[in-house]
């Protein structure tokens, strides 16, 4: 800002003061966010609920705030890799996490020394999606319900397996064995699509995963759907039963999605990042999209979706101990 030096002179000392300290603080103002690409992390392989939703989110903002917006799948130790990306992250929004329920409320009951802080090391920004979970088997199994699972594994004990890609959906399976007082074995994988190319090609006999990566084997008829874990439809298979027609009193268990930033990331940012995240889930293409993959969009405030992971966390912390499950 430059002014004729007779206009500076006939400012009084007070008011040239101002005039300056308004220069300067227009010179370092800083570009508004975003001003360069963002990256949300995803600590799953492609393919998977988080990566689906993450892609479809990524689309809308960036086409909303006129920057790339990238997905970068980060797959491995349980989601710790990419959240101790995230954590260790500039404080600055451009890098988001993709957070799942293990990365934000189980993963620290299974360290003993856990790699990273779920509570303080991030800023809760939107909790995005609660997924439904569905137990599946092959179509050219014999298996034909889920009384009829329970049947042949009292059967033949410990000889059936199931394949679970996330946190949640083994503890589902540890849950099912419990209730039913049936002995299945865990085969572990590292996201939904190892979990659908698992029961394609029957290295496991049946499955406890959500939709996306199953959807086109589902819709093709190579997947039969025994139940899902919440009252929620289901549109793709509108008259599936729930667990609880089989298993009374069966908790619903839903996988949900949420995403984080690093703890420090200014208010202001947050903010920014959780308007365009929520118009980005109240898109109706993105909607039914979602919907269509049993990813089920859902929003918070920053402060709800806060709260909403401590209310998780006390609620796992109870059934973990009792798995005797441990990552280290």
């Amino acid at each position: 800002m430059k002014l004729p030096w007779l206009a500076l002179k006939a400012l009084s000392a007070p008011a040239f003061m101002l005039l300056s300290v308004v220069a300067a603080t227009a010179q370092k103002a800083p570009d508004a966010f975003p001003s360069r690409a963002v990256r949300i992390i995803v600590p799953f392989p492609a393919g998977g609920p988080s990566d689906v939703l993450a892609r479809l989110i990524a689309t809308k903002l960036t086409e909303a705030w006129r920057q790339t917006v990238i997905v970068e799948n980060r797959p491995g130790a349980n989601t710790v890799i990419g959240a101790q990306i995230v954590a260790k992250a500039p404080p600055d929004g451009y890098t988001l996490l993709m957070a799942i329920d293990s990365t934000l409320v189980m993963n620290q009951f299974l360290y003993r020394t856990p790699p990273y802080d779920p509570i303080n090391d991030f800023e809760p920004v939107t909790l995005v999606a609660k997924t439904t979970q569905l137990l599946m088997v092959n179509s050219t199994s014999d298996v034909t319900s889920v009384g009829a699972l329970i049947a042949k594994a009292r059967a033949e004990p410990g000889r059936l397996n199931y394949g679970a890609g996330t946190l949640t959906t083994k503890l589902t399976g540890f849950l099912f064995n419990r209730r039913t007082g049936i002995a299945t074995t865990l085969v572990p994988y590292n996201g939904s699509a190892d979990v659908t190319q698992a029961l394609l090609t029957r290295s496991v006999d049946f499955a406890f995963d959500g939709p996306s990566a199953a959807i086109a084997s589902i819709e093709a008829g190579k997947f039969r759907v025994l139940a899902k874990f919440d009252p929620r439809p289901f549109p793709p298979l509108p008259d599936v039963p729930l667990i609880t027609r089989e298993v009374p009193g069966f908790d619903e268990v839903t996988v949900w999605l949420g995403l984080v930033a690093p703890r420090g990331t200014p208010a202001a940012i947050v903010d920014e990042v959780h308007r365009g995240v929520v118009a980005a889930l109240s898109d109706r293409t993105v909607v039914a999209s979602a919907d269509a993959a049993g990813l089920y969009p859902a929003t918070s405030t920053p402060a709800e979706f806060a709260a909403f992971i401590r209310h998780e966390a006390d609620r796992w912390s109870k059934v973990l101990p009792e798995t005797g499950m441990r990552f280290d």
